[in-house]
């Protein structure tokens, strides 16, 4: 990779972390090209060089953002494999990479989560299409997982691979806004009984 790209790849980085903590903080209709710009550290027309419009700017980000998450579940997955481990204990590591990733990055989910539940909005169908490509990530582990016994063969995968990845996501948020106090390996534990199916009475 020659030095203009990689210096265009670390302008955009700090373009969607600008972005992504702006709009967290006042919403997106409020924040305007000029602070993305200032809380980046550059000129208002390097936006305008790297992105046509703030919601090309922000539609880029969501494919940044939920492309990062992606990698992360994908890379657990398959360091699980690697080591021989499995499917069911790749899940478990891909349960606490997510949590790993939201603890990274904390604004980008808080906004990510809200946007999923918006509607009208120009990124609507981005927004899917990145949202699809987490959930099938976790969907091929699953169907692994059935088709090698580990799982019952009723258990419907696509809604059982969005459960998991939004209860990731919703007890990250809980644990970082109302319980702080509780550590990553906490809330990676009880999640991970919840997988196992150890919640239950005997």
């Amino acid at each position: 990779m020659d030095s203009t790209s990689t210096r265009r790849r670390a302008t955009r980085a700090k373009l969607y972390e600008a972005a992504v903590t702006l709009i967290a903080e006042q919403g997106f209709s409020a924040t305007t090209v000029d602070e993305i710009a200032e809380r980046a550290g550059v000129a208002k027309g390097t936006v305008y060089y790297n992105f046509k419009s703030k919601t090309e700017l922000f539609e880029e980000l969501l494919r940044y953002g939920v492309g990062l998450l992606t990698a992360s579940l994908q890379n657990a997955a398959d360091e699980t494999a690697a080591r021989g481990g499995s499917k069911v204990e790749a899940l478990d590591a891909m349960i606490r990479a997510g949590l790993v990733f939201i603890d990274r990055y904390p604004a980008f989910t808080q906004l990510y989560v809200a946007e999923l539940w918006r509607t009208n909005r120009a990124w609507q169908d981005t927004l899917l299409v990145v949202r699809q490509q987490a959930v099938a990530v976790v969907e091929t582990v699953l169907s692994e997982a059935v088709e090698g016994g580990e799982l019952s063969a009723e258990i419907d995968v696509p809604l059982t691979a969005a459960a998991l990845v939004g209860m990731v996501l919703v007890a990250a948020l809980d644990w970082q806004s109302f319980q702080p106090e509780r550590s990553l390996d906490e809330v990676h534990a009880a999640l991970s009984r919840l997988l196992h199916g150890r919640v239950g009475g005997r």
